[in-house]
């Protein structure tokens, strides 16, 4: 095994090298050896990926799209995210210009945020959020400008926006606006977000909507921020939540084309281009497959139910979700508040992983986040298990 030279010990990008690593994915793995242990840990649906969109991936290999694509994506995907994009959020964009296919959302995140980043920006991030925000900003030399939602039942209101607005100035450069949210499961409803919308508007910083979820909501209607603030919203979006397609990694950028003609530099320099095979997948989910996403759905709903029910009878405080695959609740007063540990001693003692809350920022901590795509035995066997272990704290 080499070994680094010391001389470059210290040889290594700052940025980089202050970044701690994915709370989630960290913890996630420490506790993946525990024997028997049923994990509700990671975001990744249980289903298979619809045979119809599988054969689209394997129909490319046999007609030998072995060859580079276009930076931006296959035209045909490309097509079919602009007729996508303009059902669910009325705008149309140009296929051609205001659209980018990515390596998941995850590169669409990094392509956006350093894309129209500068050193000493800033940017707002409502908390409890996604983890990976975090680190980006960081990378990009931004700053990162938390709002703690969690007394405002997970929502970001108009007056806490308006008043870190007023507090930063115009170095505020983006908010990130995640919905329905991981991890909280809260959905926003058209007139929070036209409230958000109204005081953005005044300002010269764009929203980067991180949509991954909009196809998994409960009872309420998804809108998109974009249908309010088009010329300022940077679009995130992929296959991966909808069609249970994490290992294909596609996602998009829907944006305006000065800033989707930047972003492709960004993108093209890290990626070049996604994988064809997956890109012709993706295409036949978004072009033929739009009811795909309906009988997961419906099994994820139920298991939110089952799961919100258990979880409340032990005592929990549930946070309600209307979208997502994501529960968070609170601690009960009777166990550890510290999330990581009450996390560790559930998995060690109790066989059952769960996501603590300080994980995703202020407002996290004291809470546990659990992932419902599992199979319907598994999480009965980790709602018994988390029974007994609570009773035994009594």
């Amino acid at each position: 095994m080499p070994v680094l030279d010391e001389k470059l010990s210290n040889v290594v990008n700052r940025r980089v090298a202050a970044v701690a690593p994915s709370g989630i994915r960290e913890f996630d793995q420490k506790i993946s050896a525990i024997p028997g242990i049923v994990k509700l840990t990671i975001g990744e649906p249980d289903f298979d990926v619809p045979e119809h969109v599988k054969n689209a991936a394997v129909k490319s290999i046999q007609e030998n799209e072995s060859h580079y694509s276009a930076q931006k994506g296959i035209v045909e995907l490309r097509n079919a995210i602009s007729q996508y994009l303009k059902k669910v959020t009325s705008i149309t964009y140009d296929p051609e210009t205001e659209v980018i296919t990515t390596i998941g959302a995850t590169e669409a995140i990094y392509t956006a945020l350093t894309t129209v980043l500068n050193p000493g920006d800033k940017v707002i991030v409502p908390t409890p959020a996604f983890a990976l925000y975090f680190p980006i900003i960081s990378l990009a030399g931004a700053e990162i400008i938390t709002i703690d939602t969690s007394d405002d039942d997970f929502v970001l209101t108009p007056e806490k926006l308006q008043a870190a607005l007023d507090e930063n100035g115009d170095q505020v450069k983006a908010i990130i606006l995640n919905y329905p949210t991981n991890p909280t499961g809260v959905e926003y409803s058209r007139n929070q977000l036209q409230a958000l919308a109204d005081i953005i508007s005044q300002h010269p910083m764009y929203v980067i909507a991180d949509e991954i979820y909009n196809e998994l909501t409960y009872g309420v209607e998804h809108t998109s921020i974009a249908s309010m603030i088009p010329g300022q919203t940077i679009v995130i979006n992929g296959l991966s939540k909808s069609h249970a397609m994490t290992g294909y990694r596609i996602g998009y950028i829907a944006a305006p084309e000065q800033i989707v003609k930047q972003a492709t530099k960004t993108h093209a320099f890290v990626v070049t281009s996604p994988s064809n095979p997956a890109q012709y997948a993706a295409a036949e989910a978004l072009t033929n497959g739009l009811a795909d996403p309906s009988e997961m759905k419906q099994t994820y709903e139920r298991r939110l139910r089952y799961v919100s029910g258990r979880l409340s009878e032990m005592g929990f405080e549930v946070v309600n979700p209307q979208g997502a695959f994501y529960i968070f609740v609170k601690i009960p007063a009777t166990a550890n508040p510290n999330s990581v540990l009450f996390a560790t001693e559930l998995a060690e003692q109790a066989g059952v992983g769960v996501t603590p809350g300080a994980a995703f920022g202020p407002g996290g901590e004291g809470y546990i986040r659990l992932s419902y795509v599992a199979s319907d035995e598994k999480l009965q066997l980790a709602m018994d298990r988390m029974a007994q272990y609570l009773q035994v704290l009594q």
